[in-house]
């Protein structure tokens, strides 16, 4: 009986069709916990600054944490990590369903792809043992096809499919790895590199045992999580609507993306919102594996438009191909979203390509003859959901979006860069920035580019003057618009993301709801797995994995000059008509500065202090920094 983890990751190697399972030693689960810390560490030690992104010689690594399979709250999540072809640095995606659960049934923590196949394969992993399949009959499908025939094809109705779509076949940069149809692990263009190695598919089927060392203390303990659970004020409303809720929540503070972060406010909100989709169009709830939070839902639409059925969206989608757009029916919203999960592609870059262009055209630095004769005015559905078509297929001024807005500006030129709306040459999230400045920091820093879900700094809504001062020092902290504080709120929200996608549970619990305290973990642990984990070694796990990806971008040439954001957001305030939020900036630098004292990084470069990163035992990383010629620099020199 395996407790918690099976201590075994596979190695496929793809130039050689030869398969190596390799054990993970006691050391290496207690100092990198699971999931995100397991592949960080692989990603840093064996995907150097030298490797090409869409060649053979990168991995795509696929990690799961010790909760997944248990009964534990939301244990559904899964890691997959590489270099990335759209940033060309750390690219990492997680997503929900039962993938990853699968995976360890089947008999694995992670999985290593490397090389590069000869023929179209899908990988089906089964109870321990490994196969590579012919996958030429799914080649041009797209995600739900290519499910259905698989599905077909086995013959068992419980295999779980990670899959790409036409867009990854077609090199989209920004294309995803797509589970259960929906669950999209679609950040910084894991489908892309995955098709680079010519598989289609990972499929995974399992029935190995999975136990707990003390089964009655650990049940006991998921018990009380549940109870804290049911009774968080966030419950009901992350139950029903889960984060569609945001729509209406941000248009009323003023910071919903709208017309590409012109205004933080949409005449039409009410009509995309959580609300009205929970109201008109959803069937059923749906949760991830092993979760009491069914914060998914099925729904159907049938109108004279549209007649199909799907699962979702998220915020991030209904809001992308809505406010952000100016599309005011939720019907088109749910098609567009509906497009790019089958074509295989990331709804937060695919409408923030959309809508820069519709930013370009209003402005006249781009004109219709050269974007395939589409009038890309707001709102106008049918150019919107021919351009989600194009840049899928690579066709016409799709081929111009398809690696990304910042790789588009500078094809583009014209000054069009300075209508990107990234960090790093990653489309950040439908929030307009200015008026929640610790996610505005967040994204600032996050090691794989503009991403709220590095940090996700929830507190900064509490509006909690004396819990902010007890907590972080300040009571600035506890409020959105202020930027005092928000240096140490975000270190402690980063860290707690790397709880949660390395235990890989849902941030929905970890992190927003703050469910699981370190204490708490570790005592949850030790009875799963029989190993000894305590508080301070699991928050310095966290802190360990953080700092070994801020070493890879490091690494990759990222310094303090690449912890910005967008001018808009530093220098034009928010317009009046944004209500609450109206004539708010983003008052970075302070930020950053805090925010390097509270990490230890070097202030003026943003690289980690050497102290540090001893600190958390990674002098191999201090090492390997200082032959490449990268100055490591101790505080004190600093300081002098």
């Amino acid at each position: 009986m395996d407790f918690g983890y099976k201590k075994k990751r596979v190695r496929i190697d793809l130039n050689n069709n030869k398969v190596k399972i390799e054990e993970i030693s006691d050391d290496f689960l207690l100092d990198y916990i699971g999931g995100r810390g397991f592949n960080m560490r692989v990603l840093y030690d064996e995907v150097g600054p030298e490797v090409d992104p869409l060649s053979p010689e990168n991995k795509l690594i696929v990690g799961v944490g010790p909760l997944n399979g248990t009964l534990f709250p939301g244990s559904a999540r899964v890691n997959f990590s590489a270099k990335s072809p759209q940033t060309g640095i750390l690219g990492d995606s997680n997503t929900g369903g039962f993938f990853g659960p699968e995976l360890k049934f089947a008999g694995f923590d992670q999985v290593i792809i490397e090389g590069k196949s000869t023929r179209p394969v899908y990988i089906l992993i089964n109870d321990g043992n490994v196969e590579l399949r012919p996958a030429d009959h799914l080649i041009g499908r797209d995600i739900f096809e290519t499910n259905r025939l698989l599905l077909k094809e086995l013959k068992d109705p419980r295999i779980q499919i990670a899959a790409i779509g036409p867009a990854a076949e077609n090199g989209v940069r920004f294309s995803g790895i797509f589970c259960n149809l929906v669950r999209a692990a679609a950040r910084t263009g894991m489908g892309t590199v995955l098709a680079s190695k010519n598989v289609k598919a990972i499929v995974v089927r399992g029935s190995l045992d999975l136990g707990a060392k003390n089964p009655k203390k650990f049940l006991n303990l998921i018990d009380k999580v549940n109870e804290q659970i049911y009774a968080h004020e966030e419950y009901i409303p992350r139950k029903r609507m889960g984060t569609t809720r945001l729509v209406t929540l941000l248009n009323e503070l003023g910071c919903l993306a709208t017309k590409h972060y012109q205004t933080g406010r949409f005449e039409f909100a009410d009509m995309v919102s959580g609300e009205y989709l929970e109201k008109n169009y959803k069937k059923k709830s749906k949760a991830c594996f092993s979760c009491i939070i069914p914060c998914s839902r099925f729904f159907e639409i049938n109108s004279a438009k549209y007649r199909f059925k799907s699962e979702g969206p998220e915020f991030e989608g209904l809001a992308g191909f809505s406010s952000n757009l100016g599309i005011s029916n939720i019907e088109d919203s749910l098609k567009c979203v509906d497009m790019c999960n089958r074509f295989g592609l990331d709804v937060i870059t695919t409408s923030e390509c959309i809508a820069f262009s519709m930013e370009l055209y209003e402005r006249g630095i781009i004109n219709r003859k050269e974007v395939d004769n589409l009038e890309l005015t707001w709102g106008n559905v049918e150019a919107i959901q021919n351009l989600i078509r194009k840049i899928a297929y690579r066709e016409g001024f799709g081929d111009v979006l398809a690696d990304g807005t910042l790789m588009a500006a500078r094809k583009i030129g014209r000054g069009s860069e300075k209508y990107v709306m990234h960090v790093k040459g990653l489309e950040i999230f439908k929030a307009d920035p200015r008026g929640i400045k610790g996610y505005a920091l967040g994204n600032a820093v996050a090691t794989r580019g503009g991403d709220h879900l590095r940090s996700e700094p929830s507190f900064e809504f509490t509006e909690n003057s004396e819990e902010a001062i007890r907590r972080f020092g300040v009571p600035e902290a506890a409020f959105r618009l202020e930027y005092k504080g928000k240096g140490k709120v975000v270190k402690f929200y980063e860290e707690r993301c790397v709880l949660a996608d390395s235990l890989n549970a849902c941030k929905n619990t970890i992190t927003n709801m703050e469910i699981l305290s370190y204490s708490e973990a570790a005592e949850l642990l030790n009875h799963l797995t029989g190993l000894q984990f305590t508080e301070s070694s699991i928050q310095k796990a966290c802190e360990r994995v953080y700092n070994i990806e801020r070493s890879y971008i490091v690494r990759e040439g990222i310094r303090r000059k690449d912890d910005t954001l967008p001018q808009r957001f530093l220098k034009e305030p928010l317009p009046e008509d944004s209500g609450p939020s109206a004539g708010s900036v983003v008052e970075l630098d302070p930020m950053l500065d805090e925010y390097y004292r509270e990490r230890n990084w070097d202030p003026k470069t943003g690289i980690p202090f050497e102290e540090k990163l001893a600190e958390l035992g990674l002098h191999d990383i201090i090492d390997d920094l200082k032959k490449r010629g990268i100055e490591i620099k101790k505080s004190e020199e600093v300081v002098k």
